[in-house]
This record gives C-alpha cells, structure tokens and sequence, in this order.
C-alpha cells in the first residue's frame, strides 16, 4: 500500500512491479494501480507460465519481464515503455478549446465558460482524450486502450462511471448533454453545445 500511495503522491515514470509481493497480490496491484494511474507498468516476475503473462498484459502491464534478467535489459525495457508513453503525452504548448471548455494540457487545467474544473487525473486524461478526438464517436474500447492502458478490454462500466462524474462536473447529465453526446452501440462524442 505504501507503494500505492507513492504512485499516487510522487508520479513515477515507470513502476516496476514483482507478481510475488508478500502483503498484496501483484495482480490486485496492479488492479489498483491502473484505477489510479496510466503510469508505465512493467511486470518482473519468475513466473513464467503463458496464462500468467496473458493475465498481467490483458490487465494493464505495460511490459513482463521473466527472471533472471539483466540490468541492461530492464533499462532498455524501461526506455522502450517511456518512448511508448510519450506518444500519447501533451505536446508542449497544446492548448484545446470546444465551446466554452477549454483544456491546457500542459498545464493540467480546464476551464469550463472561464471557471476552473476540479478534475481527478483520471477525469482529466478521459476529457483530454475526448476533447483531442472533438467531433469524433470515440468509443469505449478507444478509452479503455488509451486512457485506461487496457488494450485487451476491461469493464466498460469503469468507463460509464468516469463519464458520469465528468458530466456532473460539467453541468450536464447523459439525458440533457452539453458537451459528451452518447452515440447509441457506437461510443461517446464529444462536441459544442449546440
């Protein structure tokens, strides 16, 4: 749980997460870890069975790395997942409007009609994600991928309950939407109020 709490407080890079943890199940942190964070995971593990390596991938390592190892393979193996990670990150300077929310990435801020939005990290990587795909039916699968860093599926339920919290934050409900338009079977678009 310290390491959990580190997660959340420090921001790392990357985390390099052992399956064998003797208080917590690596899987369940890992779980706990992907509510939280889209930090790069890598899994360093003496297990090697195939099924284990599906578990670990299909719920969010972003690498597994079976032991022994060198430590010129997980430094390689780090910058490798960095360089990946860096691909979704906001560029410098990127600055994204849609009616009256407008959302600094680089800053870490939105505005909603000039009043600041209290957003979770979360929240803010699901509205960056939208607001970057404006005009477009993103759907659920999108978000899991690319925010939630779950390209083997998950629970789109995650994704309701997340969509749910940024519509009360911004003033709107799924029957009376403003901004995130659900698009029946298809997925979520997000675009000016009309």
């Amino acid at each position: 749980m310290v390491a959990l709490q580190h997660v959340l407080e420090a921001g790392p890079d990357a985390v390099l997460l052992d399956l064998g943890l003797p208080d917590l199940g690596g899987h369940e942190a890992l779980r706990m870890i992907r509510s939280v964070s889209t930090v790069p995971v890598l899994v360093i593990t003496a297990r090697d069975d195939e099924a284990e390596i599906v578990r670990a991938l299909d719920a969010g390592a972003d690498d597994y790395v079976i032991k022994p190892f060198g430590a010129d393979q997980i430094e390689a193996r780090v910058r490798a997942v960095l360089r990946r990670a860096e691909v979704g990150s906001p560029k410098a300077g990127e600055l994204l409007e849609v009616g009256g929310l407008r959302l600094d990435a680089c800053a870490h801020e939105v505005t909603l009609d000039g009043v600041a939005l209290d957003l979770s990290r979360r929240e803010f990587d699901l509205l960056h994600y939208l607001t970057q795909h404006a005009g477009q039916v993103v759907s659920r699968r999108d978000l899991l991928t690319h925010v939630w860093r779950m390209p083997y599926g998950g629970a789109d339920r995650t994704v309701d309950v997340h969509l749910s919290w940024l519509r009360r934050k911004l003033g709107e409900t799924a029957q009376r939407p403003r901004y995130l338009h659900t698009i029946r079977g298809v997925g979520i678009k997000l675009c000016g109020p009309r």
